[in-house]
């Protein structure tokens, strides 16, 4: 099929676009890890661009014997696994019922107006901390999980792809004797994968990026996540955990290469995340945007 010339010119500079925007996307990434390998001298005189210059490892040798960064990224992972997990479950349940009509559930549009009117206006951040300070939570793991557990926005994706399945899928199901609860694990779950994959990238970037609840909610610096953490070191440059003997040796290495080093290993997780769920990525919000 001959394609006409006006499309051809569109693709091509579609295409160019869209490898000059993911040119600037990488850009940063490239010159943040150039700076790290770099020697400080050169850093601090703007000789660094996208190729190290005077190479060497000593930010990545000291940061891998400072232990409150790598504590500070297990609490970030213990973060990101508890709030996916609690998510996805929390999630699925709440959808799968207000998907139901209103002859299949009595009350539905009541119960998904009291559901959602408090998460979309919700109190703000005072309230928020009254609640998690009265609860007990502040200073663990609970205080960053539990305030954003369930997004309005992750139960309409569901709620509407389970609105669009074919009704005789569960018509079926009930016909051989199928519960609502055996429906939903294995009929109605193993087709919504590529919605599910879509909450896991929007929930673990959102998670893993968040600072602010970490200062918020923890008491101690050695309780922040990752984030939390950097900001404190990177944004504030706050050094006062620092031993003497320690800040010695930073000041030796270079204070900007071993941030660089420490941005560019925060980041990598969520470079590896995105890969292995890109190809549910699309598809899951399209078939979440579908009305039933």
């Amino acid at each position: 099929m001959l394609i006409p010339k006006s499309e051809r010119i569109a693709r091509v500079v579609i295409t160019i676009f869209l490898i000059l925007l993911a040119i600037i996307c990488v850009l940063p990434m490239v010159y943040e890890l150039a700076v790290s390998f770099s020697t400080e001298s050169f850093v601090t005189t703007g000789q660094v661009t996208f190729w190290p210059v005077g190479f060497t490892t000593a930010s990545y040798a000291y940061l891998m014997n400072y232990s409150s960064f790598w504590k500070s990224m297990l609490t970030s992972f213990e973060r990101v696994i508890l709030q996916w997990l609690l998510c996805m479950v929390l999630t699925v349940l709440t959808a799968y019922p207000l998907s139901r009509t209103n002859k299949q559930l009595f009350g539905r549009t009541v119960l998904a107006w009291i559901f959602f009117i408090p998460m979309i206006f919700n109190g703000g951040l005072i309230p928020s901390y009254m609640v998690v300070s009265t609860l007990g939570l502040l200073g663990s793991i609970w205080a960053l999980v539990l305030p954003s557990v369930v997004v309005t926005f992750y139960v309409l994706l569901l709620m509407n792809f389970i609105r669009s399945l074919p009704a005789e899928m569960e018509e079926a199901a009930m016909i051989d004797g199928a519960s609502p609860m055996q429906i939903l694990i294995r009929i109605i779950l193993p087709v919504m994968v590529p919605c599910l994959a879509t909450i896991t990238v929007y929930t673990t970037l959102a998670t893993w990026n968040e600072w602010f609840q970490g200062v918020i909610y923890m008491n101690d610096p050695s309780q922040y996540p990752l984030m939390s953490y950097l900001r404190s070191t990177v944004l504030i440059s706050n050094m006062e955990n620092l031993t003497p003997q320690e800040q010695e040796r930073l000041a030796n290495i270079g204070n900007k290469t071993y941030q660089a080093a420490q941005l560019f290993i925060a980041s990598v997780p969520m470079l590896l995340v995105y890969p292995f769920l890109q190809k549910y990525f699309a598809k899951g919000v399209m078939l979440g945007a579908v009305k039933g």
